[in-house]
Order: C-alpha cells, then structure tokens, then sequence
C-alpha cells in the first residue's frame, strides 16, 4: 500500500493502522457490495474515497440460495447417493421414496431482509407456487411484510438477505431459531455473523430444523472446530465455499464497475461511493 493511490481489495480489513502506512492514498475499491471490512470513518479523517459495487451478483447468489433450497427440499443428496452407491442397482426395484420430500406448492418462502437479491429470490418463489413473507428494517403496511418472530414461526424455508451491521451481527439468535418449525429449511447467503452458526450446527443435529444451506461464515474459511465441521457430510445440510457471488457473469459485471468506478473518480464524478454523508 505504500505507494499506491488506489486499492483495490477484498477481504481485506483496512483500518486506521494499516491507512497510515499509505500517504499516498486516494480511493478504496471494494471488489464486493459490504464494505464491514473497512473502516468508513478512518477513510473518512483520511480523505480517503471508498467505492463499492452494488448488484453485480445479483442473479448469482439467487441462483445459488434457489438451488440449496430445490436440493434440500427434495432431499436430492440422499437419492443421489443412492444411486452412486450402487443401492439402486442393487435393490431390484424402480422406485424408492424414502426419506419421503414434499412440493413447495403451497409452502411459506421467508426472507431475512428484502434488497435485490431478495427480491430475485421472492419472484422464483412465487413462481414455485410459495406464499412469500419478509422481514426488513423499515416496515411497511404491506401484508407480506412481517417482524422477525412471525417469519421464523411462519416460514417452511428462510433464507438470509442482508448485510452485516451491529444491528444485523447475531440477528438470527438462539432463541429465533428455536421459533422455526422443525421441519423448515435454512439458507444464508448472506454473512456468516448475522446467524447463530452453533445454535444452527445443534439445531440440525438434534432435528430441530429441516435443513440448513451456508455459503458464508463468520472465520472464512471456517476451522476443523467450527460447528458446521461436524455437518460435512451430513444428508441435510449443504455447505458450499462462498461462491454464490461468483459465477462467470457476476465477475465480468464486477470487474467492469470498478473500471468505471476509478474512472469516475479520477473525472471529478461521484460514483459507488459509500464514504460521503
């Protein structure tokens, strides 16, 4: 950083320390939408630009969170192993059926905010035949719209859509889990720290809950003593390697924002800034 007058960078903490080892610095670009990495207010003393990229994976990680919900919800791991496994072959018979699945026809999809990909998700949802329910930080009169107790009771899957903050950090507690019907289906695409990742590791374990789908985690990537290490293998779970953002299309759209974003500030102009006022 000593001599660079822009970064760009992902997760990659900046904060007051390491700004000071940069004099020369000018503009942050953040190849990702959160920005909790960095230190806004330090940018800020600094004089130090900092830009994001909203909505370039848009489509990808609602993608990602409809596919964990499809695999889980039809209990795809366990046919597929047994018909890898060479059961099928061996059983002699044309169908099996168990462990038994169910359609989401009819079903409640919930979602823990309601930004972009959210809304994605919500219009496949509805599509699914799923009645949509959501929780976001400012309530409206809208019928679908719902405090966070009533979607963790209500929901037959909840996915999480939003963004870490102090209010988010832990948001899906203990005790919200333990709300959720024993058969629902958990998916957080969101960031690691705004689930109880132990109480979500128990919950499946003890079949408190249906099934639970993570591409993202508090220490990335998580450790052999983190609590999803024990679900690795486990029929009901899906754990994936923060992918969701980044399927080819999501990176080309990425890459070429930050062009712009550089551009725009090296002209005078106001672009993906997340710094002002």
């Amino acid at each position: 950083m000593a001599e660079a007058d822009c970064l760009v960078l992902n997760k990659v903490k900046i904060t007051a320390q390491t700004l000071a080892c940069a004099p020369r610095l000018r503009l942050i670009c953040i190849a990702a939408t959160g920005y909790d990495n960095i230190d806004i207010a330090a940018c800020r003393a600094r004089g130090v630009a900092v830009c994001n990229v909203r909505g370039y994976s848009t489509h990808s990680v609602a993608q990602l969170t409809v596919a964990m919900a499809l695999s889980l919800a039809c209990r795809l791991p366990e046919y597929m192993g047994y018909v890898s496994d060479g059961s099928y072959t061996a059983s002699g018979l044309p169908n099996r059926l168990i462990p038994v699945y169910h359609e989401l026809e009819g079903k409640t999809w919930g979602l823990l905010g309601y930004g972009d990909i959210a809304r994605s998700v919500a219009q496949v949802a509805r599509a699914l035949g799923c009645h949509v329910l959501y929780c976001r930080k400012t309530p409206t009169q809208d019928p679908e719209n719902v405090d966070i107790e009533t979607l963790c009771r209500q929901s037959d899957i909840l996915s999480l859509h939003l963004p870490l903050t102090d209010e988010t950090r832990g948001i899906l507690s203990t005790s919200r889990l333990a709300l959720m019907k024993p058969e629902a289906i958990l998916i957080n695409v969101a960031r690691g720290a705004v689930l109880d990742e132990a109480a979500a590791a128990q919950a499946i374990l003890c079949g408190r809950l249906g099934g639970l789908g993570c591409d993202v985690y508090t220490t990335e990537p998580f450790a052999k003593d983190h609590p999803y290490a024990a679900l690795a293998h486990h029929p009901r779970v899906c754990l994936t390697p923060h992918m969701a953002w980044g399927a080819a299309e999501a990176r080309e759209r990425l890459l070429e924002e930050i062009e712009k974003n550089i551009s725009a500030f090296l002209g005078g102009d106001v672009r993906g800034r997340v710094d002002l006022p």
